[in-house]
């Protein structure tokens, strides 16, 4: 089922090329700077698109790989064996542009899709999340609506409102952006997406995150006073926003899962390489047989969550095949929590130097702690999968 051939195996090369030459030296740096928006780096991102990983979700026709969902995963996988926020920078990207390939109408995708393939910094992002609805769009309810509100206006539409912790949300180029547009009515049948581009009047970027691990992505406020946004910037139906993430975003849960799978990964490949260099007790710590237990447990851990996202990653594109809606909200779950199990075992496993910056296990622990709330929170998202056990 998860066999690629040699154009995935391609990639995937670069990619870890990628990452080995560009991120690796840089990442530890990056990480400690004290303002958040200097953990950013364009030159990344630049030679990102260099190397043809900014656009490879894109097809051929754009000039992009036109990679599939599971290689899509598997290269969001291998950039957070290098750094977690790389690995979500371009997760963000890569998905919303698989986005507006499937959703957009012809019209838009030719008035968006060439700029951002020609752009070496083409960034997307995606606004959902607000201060007081954040897991309300993981579970919906009946009563609950978006804070940011978009009204008829001639030509379009105009919209107030705040999002936050937005991923790109400083540096993405093209936004895809949800708003109550159907007052009275819940998230789910009165919500509309737009297309939102950087320059529209009346949209501004407000303070960056500041954040405890995950910081070579910037995570940022949007703010939206009288924006106006044209008709034909409505991507989908209006009142139907929902369904374009329903339709269009089934791997968003398993791109999640891959970058979290990564830092564990990472945290693994470190544990085994102290084990057989560290001496305790006369001997090397792996000729003990509690550590040779503790690497087997995780090692463990990870092959399973890597079998779980490439599964799911898998059915996104397959969906005939075995999907149902557990498969978009769990793998994100169990990867998270199997990750949060790595990370501290491998700081256990490395003791008092494991604590200590030099070693960066302490940067893999606040890194994996991101995704036991990123992407949606652990519980809310057992919350979302338990609904579709018992469908009413």
């Amino acid at each position: 089922m998860f066999g690629g051939g040699d154009e995935q195996q391609e990639i995937l090369e670069t990619t870890r090329r990628f990452a080995r030459e560009v991120v690796v030296p840089v990442a530890a740096e990056l990480d400690r700077q004290v303002d958040p928006e200097d953990c950013f780096s364009w030159d990344i991102v630049e030679k990102a698109d260099a190397a043809g990983i900014r656009t490879a979700t894109l097809s051929g026709e754009y000039g992009g790989a036109g990679i599939d969902s599971l290689t899509t995963a598997m290269v969001i996988e291998e950039l957070a064996k290098a750094d977690l926020g790389v690995s979500v920078i371009f997760a963000q990207t890569l998905k919303i542009a698989q986005t507006l390939q499937g959703a957009a109408t012809p019209e838009q995708r030719e008035r968006f899709i060439p700029d951002y393939a020609a752009d070496s910094r083409g960034l997307l992002a995606i606004g959902i999340t607000e201060p007081d609805r954040s897991s309300d769009y993981i579970i919906p309810f009946a009563e609950g609506d978006y804070r940011t509100r978009a009204v008829r206006a001639e030509g379009g539409w105009v919209i107030n409102g705040q999002k936050h912790f937005i991923s790109n949300g400083n540096r993405a180029r093209l936004y895809l952006l949800f708003a109550q547009t159907e007052q009275g009515k819940g998230l789910v049948e009165g919500s509309t997406c737009f297309l939102v581009e950087r320059t529209a009047p009346g949209f501004s970027i407000g303070r960056v995150h500041d954040k405890m691990g995950e910081r070579l992505v910037n995570n940022a406020e949007l703010f939206f006073e009288d924006c106006f946004v044209p008709d034909e910037n409505v991507l989908g139906e209006v009142g139907q926003g929902f369904q374009v993430l329903a339709r269009f975003f089934p791997a968003s849960n398993a791109y999640a899962a891959a970058s979290v799978l990564g830092v564990a990964e990472a945290a693994y490949e470190r544990s085994f390489q102290w084990a057989e260099t560290r001496v305790q007790g006369g001997r090397p710590l792996i000729e003990h047989a509690p550590v040779r237990q503790t690497l087997a447990r995780i090692r463990m851990l990870n092959d399973a969550s890597q079998a779980y996202v490439y599964r799911s990653a898998w059915l996104a594109d397959h969906r005939d095949q075995g999907w149902d809606g557990t498969v978009g909200a769990l793998p994100k779950v169990f990867a998270a929590e199997a990750a949060w199990e790595v990370v501290t075992e491998t700081l256990e496993l490395h003791g008092g130097y494991g604590y200590m910056r030099e070693l960066g296990i302490e940067k893999l622990v606040r890194d994996a702690a991101a995704f036991l709330h990123s992407d949606g929170a652990n519980k809310a998202l057992l919350l979302k999968a338990a609904r579709f056990l018992r469908p009413s």
